[in-house]
């Protein structure tokens, strides 16, 4: 099957009409990178942030190979994944954590430009502390996501940097000579007894976001017995709250995103927790079996990349009622306005609700 852009899909991440898998400003990066890229040689071109695999398989379409990758969500890795075996070219690349060995000797570096400055700061301070001294950095956007503070961070790192034309509402940044690198570390702050770690990238950084602390008021008791999950655990404060308010219970924490899953992992070592918070990376509770979990906590996203999309917290429900068993109970907190009750009651069953104050409900869902 012959390559295209347009051919790609976003599964297993939401599909609809509306979304899309790659954009204007992925094109714009191959674009202004093809003289780059021909020139980078094997094992010379890294890709961080790709959403769905469109420019990783449009560059090992034009021939690259032994391309390295870093998506932070689980299901963008995924659908990279089924996109090359569509078109044949799931031998060219390879899915590496944001470290060392993804950016060592890099000589190109196409980077769709994440929204978070944090996220920035750390992914420019891995490469200009392990990449070639020639790597040419090129940080692609939506005009729209990217902001003047951009150019700042990446100018704390390279002695060079230039600025495309825009084209298709988007713009890159192509960044040289790099400088005082530096490995990603998390950021560390204390709320309400809680030292909270976070990576670049990861949700509410490390503050606790207020929908997760109106949860966090209202959580009930444990049985000793309860194996609770914290689903979409971000930071991993659920988690850590439930392993310090019930010293004999192991927890899991899951989360698609490689920096909440870190972030997580370091928020439970700080708290002294980490031997009985088990955290792991997944997309949505797939790894988890049918009708064995008892207690489920959720604060549940509203987006997909930069897009905001109903679906995706149904999608959840369902399959926190798969991992339920019968008479086992999701907590879930929401944005009041978003009205998820008749969903909850749909897709796991009698829902009542626990706290409600001007912006948050907290609702309890016993499995049918």
């Amino acid at each position: 099957m012959t390559f295209s852009l347009d051919a790609l899909r976003r599964w297993p991440d939401v599909e609809a009409p509306d979304l899309v898998a790659t954009d204007g400003a992925d094109r714009l990066l191959l674009d202004e990178s093809a003289a780059a890229r021909a020139g980078a040689g094997d094992s010379g071109l890294v890709v961080i942030g790709d959403a769905y695999g469109g420019l990783t398989l449009s560059a090992a379409a034009d021939g690259g190979r032994s391309i390295r990758v870093h998506q932070d969500p689980l299901t963008g890795e995924r659908a990279l994944a089924a996109n090359a075996e569509r078109f044949g070219l799931v031998d060219t690349f390879s899915s590496l954590p944001l470290s060392t060995d993804l950016v060592r000797g890099a000589r190109v570096v196409l980077l769709r430009l994440p929204r978070s400055l944090d996220a920035l700061r750390d992914i420019a301070g891995l490469i200009a502390a392990h990449a070639a001294p020639d790597v040419v950095v090129f940080a692609g956007g939506r005009v729209k996501h990217m902001t003047l503070a951009m150019n700042d961070v990446l100018r704390e790192r390279f002695a060079q940097l230039d600025v495309t034309h825009a084209r298709q509402k988007s713009r890159v940044l192509v960044a040289r000579e790099p400088h005082d690198g530096a490995d990603p570390v998390p950021t560390r702050a204390t709320h309400d007894g809680i030292v909270v770690c976070a990576y670049g990238g990861a949700f509410a950084g490390a503050t606790i976001d207020i929908g997760t602390r109106f949860l966090l008021e209202h959580l009930p008791p444990l049985a000793c017995d309860t194996v609770p999950i914290d689903f979409a655990s971000g930071t991993g404060v659920v988690a850590t709250a439930l392993a310090l308010r019930h010293p004999d219970l192991r927890v899991l924490a899951c989360d698609q995103s490689a920096a909440a899953v870190a972030s997580a992992r370091a928020t439970a070592e700080a708290n002294g927790v980490g031997e009985r918070v088990d955290v792991i990376r997944d997309d949505m509770l797939r790894a988890q079996p049918d009708g064995t979990a008892t207690f489920i906590a959720l604060n549940p996203p509203f987006h997909s990349g930069s897009a905001v999309h109903e679906g995706i917290a149904p999608r959840m429900f369902a399959d926190a009622a798969r991992v339920l068993r019968p008479g086992g109970e999701l907590w879930t907190v929401w944005n009041s306005g978003l009205r998820y009750r008749p969903a909850l009651e749909r897709a796991v069953g009698p829902t009542r609700q626990i706290a409600r104050n001007a912006k948050f409900t907290v609702t309890a869902s016993t499995r049918r």
